[in-house]
């Protein structure tokens, strides 16, 4: 039988930790006294910590120290971490078991490839562990996406040569980052948005067994 990889990003993904992201930049850059909205929290989906404080900082024109940045980092995480820590299987996004449970019958390898250092936690908070064969996170890689790093070291661990990858991403650096590593990338949100994937779907709800099938047989 065809195997192939399944790599899933986790936040906007399986769960949706993107609005704890947002509580906790919308705090900081608060007490920054800098404004902080919605549609800018979108430019912060998928990228690092430093690069999302770097950016709002930006926005706020401001400058810190690099003791204060290395603090308010950690702060934000500790106030993140606060979220994370009540969460159940009701924080799952809809008919995500669903399509995992089918990739397990049909006997396909599943990773997770994400940017979170906290992923491990979350999965097991969610009760989800059992269900990937490997796990790439924010801990495993040194180069943020759009790089398509984190997804090659989960193909490696997979034993799935990244052509034969699917990647299911709701970030544009998540989906850039799939089609450089020559994978197949499966959008979840917003078509305009996340054009460049290969297929768009608004969640799972819209991707029946049916077409994960003829992704494992084509």
């Amino acid at each position: 039988m065809n195997k192939k990889g399944f790599i899933f990003d986790l936040d906007g993904v399986i769960v949706d930790t993107a609005k704890y992201h947002f509580l906790a930049w919308k705090k900081l850059a608060n007490d920054l006294g800098i404004d902080f909205t919605e549609e800018e929290n979108e430019q912060l989906k998928g990228v690092s910590r430093v690069k999302s404080l770097e950016k709002i900082l930006d926005w706020g024109n401001k400058s810190i120290s690099d003791e204060k940045f290395t603090a308010l980092m950690a702060k934000k995480n500790d106030d993140y971490l606060s979220h994370i820590a009540e969460m159940d299987e009701s924080e799952i996004l809809i008919d995500v078991p669903r399509i995992l449970n089918f990739l397990r019958e049909r006997n396909q390898p599943v990773s997770l490839g994400s940017a979170s250092k906290n992923a491990r936690t979350i999965l097991e908070r969610v009760n989800l562990m059992d269900y990937f064969n490997a796990i790439v996170d924010g801990n495993d890689v040194s180069k943020a996406k759009p790089d398509p790093e984190v997804f090659l070291i989960a193909a490696e661990l997979l034993g799935v040569k990244p052509e034969n990858c699917l990647v299911f991403e709701d970030s544009v650096a998540g989906v850039e980052a799939a089609n450089i590593a020559n994978m197949i990338s499966i959008g979840i949100g917003d078509k305009s948005v996340l054009g460049h994937a290969n297929y768009i779907f608004k969640d799972f709800t819209e991707i029946s067994n049916e077409f994960i099938n003829s992704l494992i047989t084509n």
